[in-house]
């Protein structure tokens, strides 16, 4: 059994056994993940077995619109004025996988999302189409933004949703 609760600080550790597994070939350091949960604890969560160990999470805080963090880099703050909301990252070991806990995280995340103009992300490892059923479709790139992109990896894609989809 695995269920969904907000993230505390001290599953930071847990969260970066996760990435490991999840993202080799995206490494991010544990004082980015511990910033977010800092700065906007209410979208991050940790996906925890029935013994509390970590076994998935979700990254998510508001942005100023098009404009997603570089990988690997520290916020300082949330802007004032950020007006989309940024869904950074939702990864679960590969055992947990296929159980519905990605779709019920997202749809979380979505709750927060509202209060935005709209939600935007970086799929990564060909997973659009899994973001697809909650409505991103692909958003126009500028050149700045499309560097960010690229840091994410080849098959990287910028996706946005629309309040209210």
């Amino acid at each position: 059994m695995a269920f969904w609760r907000e993230m505390a600080a001290g599953d930071i550790e847990g969260l970066m056994r996760v990435a490991e597994v999840v993202h080799p070939g995206l490494p991010e350091s544990d004082q980015v993940f511990a910033e977010r949960v800092k700065l906007f604890p209410e979208g991050c969560l940790a996906l925890v077995n029935d013994d509390e160990e970590v076994c998935g999470y979700a990254i998510s805080h508001p942005i100023r619109n098009r404009q997603p963090p570089a990988l690997d880099s520290l916020l300082g703050e949330v802007a004032s004025d950020a007006d989309q909301y940024y869904i950074h990252d939702v990864a679960i070991l590969p055992k947990f996988r296929g159980r519905g806990l990605a779709a019920e995280c997202v749809k979380k995340l979505l709750v927060v999302a509202e209060r935005y103009s709209s939600a935007c992300l970086i799929s990564v490892y060909g997973t659009a189409a899994f973001w697809r059923r909650f409505g991103f479709v692909p958003g126009s790139v500028d050149e700045v933004l499309s560097a960010k992109v690229r840091g994410y990896g080849d098959d990287a894609t910028y996706l946005v949703r629309s309040k209210g989809y």
